[in-house]
């Protein structure tokens, strides 16, 4: 059984992506679920200069999340902390 992740969402990813439309809000929404399996996924990246850090992609969107690996005492947790637009670059302003 794969290990599970606690998923921890920043309340301004919350408000972001509630105003997606619909079709982009499910993709985005199914990636974050995915994170809580498989947070190191096949298309996941190290953000440089920000230890622990990743971003994924998902359609037009890219996810950055901070990923603490799992200790005796708690579980493992995935941090979403951005979600933006993929070819505007605003998602890696004030990082």
């Amino acid at each position: 059984m794969a290990e599970q992740y606690l998923l921890l969402i920043d309340k301004s990813v919350a408000k972001d992506i509630q105003d997606l439309q619909l079709r982009q809000y499910k993709q985005v929404v199914a990636k974050i679920i995915s994170l809580g399996t498989e947070p190191r996924q096949q298309d996941c990246k190290a953000l440089k200069g920000i230890e622990g850090s990743y971003r994924a992609d998902q359609g037009e969107f890219r996810i950055l999340y901070y990923i603490q690996e799992a200790t005796a005492e708690q579980l493992g947790q995935v941090q979403i902390f951005r979600v933006g637009k993929r070819n505007d670059d605003e998602v890696y302003r004030n990082l």
